[in-house]
């Protein structure tokens, strides 16, 4: 009788049907994992590992681990692939966690399955990206894909801890519009960030291709967004003392201020030392997380129905103290 009962509470751990502790570390492992790869693989790149695996799925035409001849090249860049399978594992824990889930919880189950299929995109584009010998435009769509995944993985933390329902907005409309701009300001960061390393020497290999843009003139094209992206967090950070505790804003958008003035430090410092390659994975790592804390941002802008009656008195509270 003890058998099926353990194998009962293996399963019940594992498959819950209500968010537990196991679902919410999940949902964190797969955060930390899709941003952890972001590090493997700029470490692949900045090292002139990228070919060091000659073909895609077989390290060479022969084997499909590294052979002693390709050097430590080789186990650079066979071991970022070994840990998309790490990812793939993650993936299907965190799907399975939340796959029994009562219906209303259904978002978290296509946010997870998405994450899935996401990861097994990577997988391919990268075989691509191989057999393009690094071309700069399929290397940046793999690095920008990586940021999207970044982002689904960080909805999903937020979706673990929120309660479940219909949700309306939850701060005042210029605020969210404020936030809003401040979530583009980092997306054209990012993509100009990818095109800056396009054009600067970190290809991966010697051999590979750069995208022709000139990296003096993109270096400074690059910080004109994020100084606009620090500027318009500012913002976000005094009016977010203007909003419900219970939205934890301050918290979160003082993590997005936080990163950019490390972000924008690095960046200088990576600039004025010849893009040294361990500042440059730092900026690269970080550019995820930043993108990470906005979308934390964003999804804390709303709140369930059956809570927002407390908000809905409290701006009415804020209003009579202004007038």
């Amino acid at each position: 009788m003890s058998a099926p009962t353990t194998q009962n509470r293996v399963l019940s751990f594992l498959l819950p049907t209500t968010v537990t502790r196991w679902v919410r570390v999940m949902a964190w492992l797969s955060l930390v994992v899709n941003i952890g790869i972001v590090g493997t693989g700029g470490l692949v790149r900045l090292t002139g590992s990228g070919m060091g695996c000659e073909t895609w799925p077989y390290c060479t035409a022969d084997s499909l681990v590294p052979t002693p001849e390709l050097g430590i090249h080789g186990l650079i860049e066979f071991g970022n692939r070994t840990l998309t399978g790490v990812l793939i594992i993650v993936a299907a824990l965190t799907f399975l966690s939340v796959v029994r889930l009562r219906p209303r919880r259904r978002e978290l189950r296509v946010i997870s399955f998405a994450i899935g299929l996401g990861i097994i995109l990577q997988a391919v584009i990268g075989g691509i990206t191989v057999w393009l010998h690094l071309h700069p435009t399929i290397v940046g769509v793999h690095y920008f894909i990586s940021a999207v995944l970044v982002a689904l993985a960080a909805v999903l933390v937020c979706r673990v801890y929120a309660t479940p329902g219909p949700r309306v907005r939850a701060v005042a409309p210029g605020y969210a519009l404020l936030v809003h701009l401040t979530s583009v300001a980092v997306l054209v960061t990012v993509v100009v960030g990818i095109l800056l390393t396009g054009s600067g020497p970190h290809a991966g290999d010697d051999a590979a291709a750069r995208n022709g843009l000139d990296p003096i003139l993109w270096q400074h094209i690059h910080s004109w967004p994020g100084y606009v992206t620090l500027g318009l967090t500012v913002l976000l950070l005094i009016g977010a003392f203007r909003t419900p505790p219970a939205l934890r804003l301050r918290l979160w958008v003082g993590l997005l201020f936080a990163i950019e003035v490390v972000q924008i430090v690095i960046g200088l410092w990576q600039a004025r030392t010849g893009l040294p390659i361990v500042l440059v994975n730092i900026h690269m790592v970080l550019a995820v997380c930043l993108v990470a804390a906005m979308t934390a941002v964003v999804m804390n802008l709303t709140t369930t129905v059956s809570a927002s009656a407390p908000v809905e008195e409290m701006r009415l509270e804020e209003s009579r103290a202004s007038s």
